[in-house]
């Protein structure tokens, strides 16, 4: 390899994606798992020269959910260090916002990009030395796979003492799911997400959850609240199966309504608590009993200092003052539901105060195999809820004055950054309306008398951007932009927001 840059590492990294047309074609087929998915990343494992005790050495919390799990993920990662400033901490997460090196953290900060293409290309080459042992096994791994490699190879090498791995897709068959023993498992709130690959229903999709729980390791989840199936039993008998040390249904704390955490939202506060228990399990199984009392200072400043980009997150524009944005990458009903709750409150979607409100703008899309007309019906019937629970005199039909519907393509020329491609994004010709126009049609049918001259269907995000400061030019402007982390990241690329969204990367 003649060179090993990071925009190097970037662009052998976006040819392990897979496209759009394979996406479809097994979105059509239903839900059908790898049986092999454990096997071949336990073999990738292998090949790249790392054990199964270099992975127990790592110390793995292993998070999973269908909502919450990242900021679940960053709520405990945040408690260990302010608890254990000493303590060397690997974070993996997905996906990224802006740079692929997000994804994974030591100390609280990415891997710098030196680093990132380091370890990025001493994996590459150990899998072009060492082909795959099982004949059919495949000689690469996929986009996400070989970002997981990279990522325990990382931890491996820095010798980390304690790493919490966010599940990708699921958990059974995920490829964070190879640590053969971890120090405890949590899964956050459940519910329907990803049904192409996980099954159609919310027990299936629980079973695929319940996949990380292990043997003689203890198993937490929160309260459950999906009816009428119980998915606590559910998580209960996969974990009797296995034989994991414990089961623990994590109730929410209240001490922490007296705590500003770090991330907005009311739905937070059972992220928060299952991070506190975690964290409390993990310092208990590697021997330490000091941290007996629930929320102890350091663990309070844990909460409060968590930092996690695009998750309901005011961003106030330092380029263009009279813009303020308003980022939530909710891509599901329940994560959406919340994200209203957050937005359509005082003090942040509506002044809690006399005088001129902001013009608002949605900025929205969702990725293909989601329902967008089901997604619209959520934010404007929460949206009427919001405004009723707070008694505002504004109607649902004219809280947003604009709304923009646009793909994830950063930008114009219909290019993307390199860290934001996504060849999942289909390239064809289009021989019919594109997602945008559909979600414009659904929009202007569930909002009866809305104006289609506000409801503008675009190409890109820069489209969006640019369309937002024509708009902002004269007058104050709030933008909650929501549907997809992808469109989060990317409105943070194009709008300059890096710096006061994500800050030094």
């Amino acid at each position: 390899m003649s060179s090993r840059s990071y925009e190097d590492a970037i662009n052998r990294l976006n040819t392990l994606q897979t496209n759009a047309a394979v996406l479809a074609a097994a979105r059509a087929a239903g839900p059908v798992l790898n049986p092999n998915a454990i096997k071949e990343m336990n073999e990738f494992v292998t090949r790249i020269g790392i054990t199964p005790e270099d992975l127990n050495a790592l110390s793995v919390i292993h998070i999973t959910g269908t909502k919450g799990k990242g900021s679940t993920s960053a709520f405990t990662d945040s408690i260990l260090r302010h608890t254990r400033p000493g303590m060397k901490v690997g974070l993996y997460t997905s996906p990224h916002l802006v740079a692929v090196r997000e994804r994974i953290r030591v100390g609280g900060r990415p891997l710098s990009e030196e680093e990132f293409a380091k370890y990025f290309f001493e994996v590459w080459q150990k899998l072009e030395e060492n082909p795959p042992i099982t004949p059919g096994f495949p000689p690469m791994p996929n986009y996400f796979r070989y970002l997981t490699l990279v990522a325990f190879h990382a931890f491996n090498s820095l010798k980390v003492d304690a790493t919490i791995l966010e599940v990708g897709i699921g958990g059974a068959g995920d490829s964070t799911n190879v640590v053969p023993k971890p120090v405890v498992t949590g899964i956050t709130a459940l519910g329907m997400d990803h049904v192409a690959v996980l099954g159609g229903s919310i027990e299936a999709i629980a079973r695929q959850k319940g996949g990380i729980y292990k043997q003689d390791v203890p198993a937490l989840t929160v309260e459950q609240i999906h009816r009428p199936t119980d998915l606590e039993s559910v998580l209960r008998e996969i974990a009797s199966d296995v034989g994991a040390s414990e089961f623990r249904v994590v109730k929410e704390l209240s001490g922490l309504k007296d705590i500003k955490l770090g991330l907005a939202g009311k739905h937070q506060l059972s992220n928060a608590s299952l991070a506190v228990e975690l964290a409390h399990t993990f310092f208990r199984q590697k021997g330490d009993s000091s941290y007996s009392q629930p929320l102890s200072e350091n663990f309070v400043a844990g909460l409060e200092n968590t930092k996690w980009p695009g998750r309901c997150q005011t961003v106030r524009d330092s380029n263009y003052p009279d813009t303020t944005w308003y980022l939530d990458g909710a891509h599901t009903a329940e994560s959406l539901t919340c994200c209203v709750d957050w937005f359509v409150s005082p003090r942040i979607g509506f002044p809690g105060f006399p005088g001129e409100r902001p013009l608002r703008v949605l900025i929205f899309n969702c990725t293909s195999g989601r329902s967008g007309e089901e997604f619209l019906g959520t934010i404007f019937n929460g949206t009427k809820t919001q405004l009723s629970t707070f008694e505002s005199p504004e109607a649902a039909s004219t809280f947003f004055d604009q709304v923009i519907f646009c793909s994830n393509v950063t930008y114009t020329d219909g290019h993307f950054k390199g860290d934001l491609t996504s060849v999942a994004i289909a390239t064809a010709e289009h021989t019919g309306p594109t997602t945008q126009d559909l979600l414009k049609t659904a929009w202007l049918k569930l909002v009866e008398g809305f104006s289609p001259e506000a409801v503008h269907s675009l190409p890109s995000i820069e489209h969006a951007i640019q369309k937002v400061r024509e708009f902002s030019s004269t007058r104050n402007t709030s933008v909650l932009v929501t549907g997809s982390l992808h469109l989060v990241g990317g409105v943070i690329e194009v709008a300059g927001l890096s710096s006061d969204a994500i800050g030094d990367l």
